[in-house]
């Protein structure tokens, strides 16, 4: 099987349109690298060449500066779809990862079909987590000095506290003491290493970045550069194959809208970060056979104005795709994109009609619109408060289940070491530490953003996540009640994550659905009304 029939098991290689309907991946949304000018680098970093090995003497570059084989900035947000179907050679077996194809166009063709027939009651399954992670001491539990405090013996857990150590010395303003501990720590840490060493690669060189006050600056430097696209969507479509983590959102946030507008003839869907389109694709096809016949649709398409370089093209490239889905399928449809920033977005703009069922959809978006700690207007309540009061039949969210909006610096970095400790495990289980894919994956996909959340603050730090329970009181406060995913779609994720490790876990949470990595829950999906 091709990579364009694994990354859209919704659409028969019989049927295959002429386009690569590859899932965007939301967490690629504008620039978010940020590295360190230091001439000593906070991170040494393998060169990633074709005859790259781990044993190999290392470079002197941070993997996160400009000049560095290791560095390319990621511009824009969402996927990035390509203008013709490009071969990448990734140089590695797909297969030692992908899913199994069957199983995965088994599960997503029985979602697409049941949930347009009546309502099927499916017995909730118990949720099991045998293996549990431990928990990252808070260093504000525990005042003693980070100089003498005793590490415990564990290998992760001395990685963990000298990485805690050094920002607190960083915390304090105590840069004398940061400096020494940050040699020390590095060390301790490689982008080769197991999950932890990786992870406090990337962190320490936001610590460094942090010190030198240089995050804002690389960031808005980068807003101007293009990335390599190809590139980019290679390492971004791997990521996509070995995680459930977007297949969940997107499964969730459309099993709640296709049992929404079941019986509706009209629907208007708004997607306030379209990125490819990709969302919809298995949605079309599920409304396009219903019982009955299609309904019309309108789309209109919101993304800001940066993102053609994610895309390699403006919006017309995916009203294009969507046009020649319309043909193919025989559905009604018609596409309207919007070039804007989400918080700009205004009732007028959106052509809300009278008769039409109106479908919100937040795909890891949210987070990136400020709130009232970043803009005294507010942005991220208002535009909440602004679609409730476009009354939609469904409001669907999707967002990373961490806590780093408000929190302090310090509270931050821990949570942030916890979060992307789990993501990294999880990634360990299907990418080898030797691959260079793997570090591709990682530094190209994840690392920006951990760097992000580390060295930049204001407004330059958009990486702002907050956990389920405040989105819902902010939801609540805009007048929004819970339109609980059923369920059916829950068995059906639960099917979808048999094709990956154990580990996963699902939890249903007052008709939200939380996917995580052992104890750590690490997405969110939830629907509202």
């Amino acid at each position: 099987m091709d990579l364009h029939q694994r990354l859209n098991p919704g659409v028969s290689s019989q049927s295959s349109l002429p386009y690569n309907f590859s899932p965007e991946i939301p967490w690629s949304n504008s620039t978010k690298s940020v590295y360190s000018n230091s001439s000593y680098s906070p991170l040494s970093s393998e060169t990633l060449s074709n005859n790259y090995s781990p044993t190999e003497p290392t470079s002197s570059h941070s993997p996160l500066e400009p000049n560095s084989p290791l560095f390319t900035p990621i511009i824009g947000s969402g996927f990035i779809p390509p203008q013709t179907q490009p071969d990448f050679d990734f140089d590695f077996d797909t297969s030692s990862y992908a899913l199994s194809h069957h199983n995965m166009h088994q599960t997503l063709q029985q979602i697409e079909t049941v949930l347009m027939a009546p309502d099927l009651l499916t017995e909730t399954e118990t949720d099991s987590q045998d293996t549990k992670r431990v928990r990252i001491q808070n260093p504000l539990e525990n005042p003693i000095s980070y100089l003498t405090r005793p590490v415990r013996q564990d290998p992760q857990n001395i990685i963990k506290q000298m990485l805690i150590r050094c920002a607190e010395a960083l915390n304090e303003s105590k840069i004398d003491d940061f400096r020494i501990l940050e040699q020390e720590t590095r060390k301790l840490v490689s982008i080769t290493g197991d999950p932890v060493r990786r992870v406090g690669a990337y962190l320490l060189e936001g610590l460094v970045a942090r010190n030198e006050n240089t995050g804002t600056n690389i960031y808005r430097a980068l807003k101007c550069k293009e990335p390599e696209s190809n590139e980019l969507l290679s390492y971004m479509r791997i990521l996509y194959d070995i995680c459930p983590y977007f297949k969940f959102g997107y499964m969730a946030a459309n099993g709640a809208i296709a049992e929404a507008v079941r019986a509706e003839n009209k629907i208007h869907i708004i997607d306030f970060q379209i990125a490819q389109g990709t969302q919809w694709v298995t949605l079309i096809q599920a409304l396009a056979a219903r019982p009955g016949g299609p309904p019309y649709i309108r789309i209109t398409g919101i993304d800001d104005p940066v993102s053609e370089f994610a895309r390699g093209d403006g919006l017309q490239l995916v009203g294009k795709m969507l046009e020649d889905m319309s043909r193919k399928f025989n559905i009604p449809l018609e596409f309207n994109g919007l070039s804007i920033y989400a918080s700009q977005v205004t009732k007028e703009m959106l052509d809300v009609r009278e008769g039409e069922a109106l479908v919100v959809n937040f795909s890891l978006l949210l987070h990136h619109t400020p709130d009232e700690s970043v803009d005294l207007e507010n942005p991220r309540d208002g535009l909440l408060r602004m679609v409730k009061s476009l009354n939609p039949k469904v409001t669907t969210i999707v967002e990373q289940e961490s806590n780093t909006n408000t929190t302090p610096f310090l509270t931050r970095f821990v949570e942030t070491l916890d979060y992307y400790s789990a993501m990294f495990e999880s990634i360990d289980v299907t990418l080898p530490r030797e691959k260079r894919e793997r570090i591709n994956v990682e530094q190209h996909c994840l690392a920006r953003d951990i760097v992000n959340i580390i060295a930049c603050e204001g407004k330059e730090r958009v990486e702002r996540h907050e956990l389920l329970g405040k989105w819902r009181s902010r939801l609540s406060m805009a007048g929004f009640q819970p339109y609980p995913l059923s369920s059916y779609v829950n068995s059906v994720i639960r099917k979808l994550l048999g094709c990956y490790s154990e580990k996963y876990t699902l939890v249903e949470r007052d008709g939200a659905l939380l996917l995580g990595w052992k104890n750590r829950n690490l997405i969110s999906a939830s629907a509202w009304h």
